[in-house]
């Protein structure tokens, strides 16, 4: 029998209640097939369990150099805020901690909470970066990422057992990319959030969008406009409502 520390240290590791490598990888796949308002690239995902432990790391691109290399840790940081910031009874995308975090926001400094370990974060062979060995695997890498593409995982119970975080495009369209992905998943049975439409409680709230005092202008985010134009708010606006 494992003694308290060690049976913990065993049991904290478990990712069967959240989505495994394979399953990840196609649904990423998937949903970066789709239109998201960004400027098409390849994407990098990973999936954490409550415990902030890295269960599954995955890409979209044809090998590992296709998708920013620099994504991959920000995927990781993405899914562990977005883990760590969400309740049973409310969940906080990594979208909507933006506005809260900047000077003078009711979560000034979060940012710079629960830093990374960069031990965890940049051991390894990078051959296997993105496979079911990825080295973060199995690890708790940590990190605080304020811009979209983190989401918390809810089963069909309504139980919160993990996040996932997606990065390599632009903020929006990682939001919308990471949201299809939890879709895809059945990962999206959320009972409440601060979005501005109660059939997506965890959604980004845009912020010229949200201009009247709300919570959700409390909780928004930057319009990602590419060359000036927003191609992006419509599309979040429009993504698959949460169960």
């Amino acid at each position: 029998m494992l003694s308290g520390g060690a049976a913990h240290a065993a049991s904290n590791k478990d990712c069967s209640q959240v989505p495994n490598h394979a399953a990840l990888q196609e649904a990423l796949a998937a949903a970066r097939a789709a239109g998201n308002g960004g400027f098409n690239l390849d994407m990098w995902g990973t999936i954490v369990n409550r415990d902030g432990i890295v269960c599954a790391v995955a890409f979209t691109g044809a090998d590992r150099g296709s998708q920013w290399p620099g994504s991959r840790v920000i995927s990781a940081q993405k899914a562990n805020t977005a883990n760590a910031f969400s309740l049973p009874g409310l969940a906080l995308s990594t979208a909507n901690l933006w506005a809260a975090v900047q000077p003078g926001g009711s979560l000034y400094g979060l940012q710079h909470s629960n830093p990374v370990d960069t031990e965890e974060a940049y051991s390894g062979s990078a051959s296997k970066f993105g496979t079911s060995k990825d080295p973060l695997v199995g690890g708790r890498m940590g990190g605080v990422n304020v811009f979209g593409g983190g989401l918390a995982l809810y089963n069909s119970s309504h139980v919160l057992v993990g996040a996932i975080g997606v990065s390599g495009d632009t903020s929006c369209a990682d939001h919308n990319i990471a949201w299809r992905t939890r879709h895809a998943l059945n990962m999206d049975f959320v009972t409440a959030g601060v979005g501005a439409d109660a059939t997506r409680p965890d959604n980004i709230n845009y912020q010229t969008i949200v201009a009247s005092p709300s919570v959700a202008a409390d909780f928004s985010h930057p319009i990602c406009k590419i060359g000036g134009v927003d191609g992006v708010s419509a599309i979040s606006a429009a993504l698959p409502p949460t169960q």
